[in-house]
């Protein structure tokens, strides 16, 4: 028997509980649990939210973490296999779904490192293209996620970052050479820097904010030139699920919509982006804030404050 986060309900926190512990058949391994990170996607699926979700509870939360395979080596596993996830003590995993941690990074950090930079690394390696001196905004870009992506445009070789937040206390010490506050002068702001020249946009949040990006990039264009070429890629929906999308603003300028997540990129992606992220984080420095918890505190967690990455521990360092 083992200890686990276990979702009973869609409408509460997972409860800290006692499960069997796995037993891997062919292709599979158990993996012993360092950290396991609680990420807007582990939410959604506890919620019954996510697209991807089953539809019924009964399960270990958990999509990924940072744990010891029966060889002892540390790994980075992505998707346990049901009824099993990550926030557990083990966990069983598909034999592929496994990346080396390189020996420089703690397990809270390599946790914290892939669950907030996955995303942006994988959209800008595989779904936008990012090429050097690019110019990328970042939206929600005071969140885990968006303070990642900002790091890893710079390090990927973006020319110029910009950072898109709900008030300018959001914007403080995020180091991106532009920061824009959602308020009422955003709009003017936000054309003025399409005007200059964007190449990617990262859009951790939808809803309100992507509408008025949308407009401000899209809006009142249709140069006889032609419009230069703008890759817009949806990561999340923190802000709402739904906008309203002009047809003529698609027409009358270089927009490309596109997502990256589960879906319209393959799995094998995902975790060769997760590799390529982990072996590039101790010369990049890349430093995500996050708060780890042992496991017994998944409930505070869940409850806690959202902007927090929390890394719940399983088996503690002793």
């Amino acid at each position: 028997m083992m200890k686990a986060a276990v979702v009973t309900t869609f409408d509460a926190a997972p409860e800290f509980a006692t499960v069997d512990e796995p037993v891997a058949g062919a292709g599979e391994m158990v993996v012993t649990v360092g950290a396991a990170p609680l990420s807007p996607i582990v939410r959604a699926l506890a919620a019954g939210q996510h697209y991807a979700s089953a539809g019924k509870t009964g399960f270990v939360a958990g999509v990924d973490g940072v744990g010891t395979d029966p060889d002892g080596r540390r790994v980075y596993f992505l998707f346990p296999k049901a009824p099993f996830g990550s926030m557990a003590e083990k966990t069983l995993v598909s034999s592929g779904m496994l990346v080396p941690v390189p020996d420089a990074l703690g397990d809270d950090e390599a946790a914290a490192i892939a669950t907030g930079g996955l995303a942006s690394w994988v959209a800008l390696t595989r779904r936008a293209g990012l090429r050097a001196r690019e110019t990328v905004l970042v939206t929600g870009a005071n969140g885990a996620a968006g303070r990642m992506a900002l790091q890893i445009a710079r390090y990927l070789g973006a020319g110029k970052t910009i950072a898109v937040a709900r008030t300018p206390a959001r914007l403080d010490g995020l180091g991106a050479d532009v920061g824009i506050a959602m308020d009422d002068n955003a709009d003017e702001a936000l054309r003025a820097q399409f005007d200059i020249g964007v190449d990617i946009v990262l859009d951790f949040v939808w809803g309100d904010v992507a509408g008025r990006l949308l407009k401000a990039a899209a809006g009142r264009r249709g140069s006889p030139a032609g419009e230069p070429r703008l890759r817009y890629v949806q990561l999340g929906t923190l802000a709402g699920d739904e906008i309203p999308l002009r047809g003529d603003m698609l027409r009358s300028s270089g927009l490309e919509l596109s997502g990256s997540g589960i879906g319209s990129v393959a799995v094998k992606d995902l975790l060769a982006g997760a590799g390529e992220l982990l072996m590039a984080a101790p010369a990049a420095g890349f430093a995500p804030p996050f708060q780890s918890l042992p496991l017994n505190k998944v409930a505070e967690a869940w409850n806690g404050d959202p902007r927090v990455r929390y890394i719940m521990r399983p088996n503690p360092p002793v």
